[in-house]
């Protein structure tokens, strides 16, 4: 799993329910050394009170005997009394001479494989070496855990007599009974905890990133050409109404650049156009000076085919006059786009339409259907198409056969208009202009057929494309909505 995939309101969640379940698995094992400690803390101090009643209950047995007490009379002082020993004390006990040879047991029987007959040598060592003279051994037999306490049995001086031998089973039953009692109260109780950590988790987190949702949206909402709206968030932490306020005062500063960029782009756009304009006019007003000038030097009013001449440089006049006149209109067109009047339209009847005017046979008209409804200015769509159309034709070289096709077709809640051709194509560096006003391949005209078209079709929430390849043709794709 990637964590830095992982969303923020889920990675404080995972982050919530982990640490309780990090925290649960801590106590417990806490818990389980502590019993451990506690279990061995216990047989030890268990076995040293044994021990100490043990040996006051064989003290005063010495002290009441009729026999003389020393070490080979061991058997016969303990030899009924050591039972009773063991049965108050419940515990087995093994006498032993100074020399480790067994001189009696609590045992009513017992073989050489489960008793220790002498003890070892370094036992002794060790027992006669500590200044206490005691000495236990920890040993492991079958999985279970036994305890032998070695220790003097002295006389009224203090002098040895035999070394008591107390075999000590470390029985846990009880208190692992106790530690799973426990560990299953609290599993019950973390049980609990964890359901309330995720309940907690899942609205903390959700309060946590419900503000941080808000600015993301916001954020993704951010445009440069609309007005955009601040965030409002109340009772909210210090760090998210820093965030607040630092993407308020971006906002301002966002509306600022944008009222300054917008300005700069139009006095831009207006003095290109005015470029343009003026460059385009000059074209003809450069002819028909020359046409007046030399209509000047050759006036001769008594000249027999003066009708004539005049008539030739009325028609130059007139000529140049109309390109003027389409110039300024191209431009006008462009300049001033007149207001949507959309409605619920035929598409592939007003494509058929605005083909009409076309009589060029190798426009070839196609749909998928008779009947294609959509929401649309019906001057605009003829706009539309004629302006692909006639893009087309200028593309067709003097060379080549010409062919053009138009076909409208409905795709999913789309309407789609493509306009392919075979002409010359669109080189790659001339790809990215092909949409910019004034731009043009052709030597006469304003460029701005296609730039119109694409503002049209954005105004309605379309989208225009096209794929080309050059010297074999072009293909424009017109997307629409539906409604």
């Amino acid at each position: 799993m990637n964590l830095k995939s992982l969303s923020l309101r889920t990675r404080i969640f995972m982050g919530m329910i982990l640490l309780v379940l990090m925290a649960s698995v801590l106590i417990a094992a806490v818990a389980i050394y502590q019993y451990n400690e506690e279990t061995k803390d216990y047989h030890v101090q268990r076995l040293n009170r044994k021990e100490t009643s043990i040996l006051s209950h064989i003290n005063f047995v010495l002290k009441e005997t009729s026999y003389p007490v020393t070490t080979e009379n061991i058997p016969l002082i303990f030899k009924d009394e050591i039972y009773e020993i063991a049965a108050v004390h419940s515990l087995q006990l093994n006498l032993y001479d100074l020399e480790g040879t067994l001189l009696k047991t609590s045992r009513a029987t017992f073989t050489t494989d489960t008793l220790q007959v002498c003890i070892r040598t370094d036992i002794l060592n060790e027992l006669s070496n500590k200044a206490e003279h005691h000495y236990i051994e920890k040993s492991q037999e079958k999985g279970e855990t036994f305890q032998s306490s070695y220790t003097y049995i002295t006389d009224q001086k203090s002098k040895p007599l035999a070394i008591l031998n107390l075999p000590y089973l470390e029985n846990d039953e009880f208190l692992s009974k106790e530690l799973n009692e426990f560990l299953l109260r609290l599993f019950y109780a973390y049980a609990f905890v964890l359901l309330m950590a995720v309940l907690i988790a899942f609205i903390l987190s959700k309060y946590i990133t419900k503000s941080i949702k808000t600015i993301s949206d916001k954020i993704n909402a951010t445009r440069l050409e609309k007005r955009n709206e601040k965030i409002e968030i109340g009772d909210t932490s210090e760090e998210i109404s820093v965030l607040v306020n630092s993407y308020n005062s971006m906002i301002d500063e966002l509306e600022e650049s944008a009222v300054k960029l917008a300005t700069s782009e139009r006095e831009q756009a207006w003095r290109e156009m005015a470029k343009q304009v003026a460059h385009e006019i000059k074209n003809p007003l450069t002819p028909m000076r020359l046409t007046v000038q030399n209509f000047q030097r050759k006036f001769d009013p008594t000249d027999e085919n003066i009708h004539k001449k005049v008539d030739e440089y009325s028609k130059t006049l007139i000529q140049q006059i109309d390109t003027m006149s389409s110039i300024a209109s191209a431009f006008s067109n462009f300049a001033k786009m007149p207001a949507q009047q959309t409605e619920t339209l035929n598409v592939v009847k007003i494509v058929k339409l605005a083909l009409d005017i076309f009589n060029e046979d190798y426009i070839v008209f196609s749909s998928d259907a008779d009947r294609i409804i959509a929401k649309f200015d019906r001057t605009q769509l003829i706009r539309v198409v004629t302006n692909l159309v006639k893009n087309s034709i200028q593309a067709m070289p003097d060379s080549r056969e010409p062919k053009i096709l138009v076909h409208v077709k409905s795709k999913d809640n789309q309407v789609v208009i493509t306009v392919s051709d075979n002409g010359s194509g669109v080189s790659e560096e001339n790809k990215e202009k092909v949409f910019e006003p004034k731009f043009t391949t052709k030597t006469s005209g304003m460029g701005l057929g296609l730039a119109m078209v694409k503002n049209i079709v954005e105004m309605h929430q379309g989208t225009i494309s096209f794929d080309s390849i050059p010297n074999k043709g072009t293909v424009f794709k017109v997307t629409i909505p539906k409604e």
